[in-house]
């Protein structure tokens, strides 16, 4: 994710803090500041904020870890003032896997409140009722509070909180997958107008969860109909066949020429049958800004991703979406046969719903 800091790689999995988080940090040492001119006192809200993340942490490494005992692995960790984020490299297929994936977070949750419950205990300092709801309550005390909070918070039935997966594969075991989505979505959604009704007249900050909730079902809904629209479809079925190619030799005007002729932004660079790198379209502006008689091989990309032909189009658009590319050349056998971008698979499955419905007609 951009504009994200590396912490460090703990069991193989990068952490990483968005640079948004520091502005938690600062909000949090401006109210305290603002409320006591004391700096024990900012210290220590900074304190139960680091702590508090570093659950949020450790509740991603439930999901991450549970995910690696079923093969699949976690890109990276990054941590945001909303909370934290692990990204798989895919969600189990099994709904079975997918359950135990989704509950390892919120289990972690209830593994440090219980945790921190005993060593009050032991100690002597377990906090009442009353005391928990001062703003003196003792620190490790509010941190057992809010794992619990967490723990309910996540199983709201309900995308993207773990509840919704959790809930999903419950249905999965029951339905085909894309239903299941479907009808843990409108549910996710449904609790979504209910808490913006009731924040509406109590609680505006309800009212933001509620868009959040909302926006998280349409965005897994969307994504499962994804998947299931591009499954088992290779991907020479939807490449682009007829495209232009540059050689690292050309000159940019060149490519300029080509940009204007048609509708191709993005170019293969290609040497001895070779894919050298591709040319885009920002990087092509860029270098003639720089320099006119400047030639492809200055402005190309040399990192880039590739696919093959025969690979399925639903692994290849997720690959595409994860490094932010424009295209990916397409190959066979090592020889370049096609490219492959967002708006030509978007068309795909365009013609294909159309074909769908119009088989449906017949």
């Amino acid at each position: 994710m951009r504009w994200s800091w590396k912490l460090g790689t703990f069991a193989g999995i990068g952490v990483y803090m968005h640079a948004t988080f520091t502005l938690l940090i600062l909000w949090v040492v401006l109210r305290e500041w603002g409320r006591s001119h004391d700096p024990s006192a900012v210290l220590r809200s900074v304190a139960f904020i680091l702590l508090l993340f570093l659950c949020v942490v450790l509740h991603e490494f439930g999901h991450a870890l549970t995910a690696k005992r079923f093969g699949i692995l976690t890109r990276d960790i990054t941590l945001l003032p909303i909370g934290g984020v692990a990204r798989l490299e895919r969600m189990p297929d099994d709904p079975k896997q997918e359950f135990w994936v989704a509950i390892a977070g919120p289990a972690v949750n209830v593994v440090i409140a219980a945790g921190l419950f005993l060593v009050l205990g032991a100690a002597g300092t377990l906090p009442t009722l009353e005391q928990l709801g001062s703003p003196r309550a003792p620190l490790l005390g509010q941190l057992m509070v809010v794992n619990v909070s967490l723990f309910l918070f996540n199983l709201l039935p309900a995308f993207p909180m773990d509840g919704g997966r959790i809930l999903r594969a419950f249905l999965a075991m029951r339905m085909e997958y894309t239903r299941a989505t479907q009808v843990a979505a409108s549910i996710g959604q449904a609790l979504a107008l209910a808490l913006g009704f009731v924040g509406f007249f109590y609680n505006p900050f309800m009212m933001f969860i509620a868009v959040f909730v909302w926006m998280g079902a349409e965005q897994e809904a969307s994504m499962v109909k994804l998947k299931s629209a591009l499954g088992g479809i290779p991907v020479r079925n939807a490449m682009l066949t007829e495209f232009h190619t540059l050689s690292p030799a050309d000159s940019l005007e060149r490519a300029v020429e080509l940009l204007l002729a048609g509708s191709q932004k993005d170019f293969p660079v290609v040497e001895n049958g070779d894919v050298r790198g591709i040319l885009t379209q920002a990087k092509l502006i860029a270098g003639l800004s720089r320099r006119e008689s400047a030639r492809v091989s200055d402005a190309m990309d040399t990192v880039f991703q590739a696919t093959e032909a025969g690979d399925m189009l639903e692994t290849a658009f997720r690959r595409l979406q994860e490094c932010e590319c424009r295209v990916m050349p397409v190959l066979d056998k090592g020889t370049l046969v096609g490219v492959l971008n967002a708006d030509n698979v978007g068309e795909f499955m365009m013609v294909q719903a159309a074909l769908g419905r119009e088989a449906l007609r017949k």
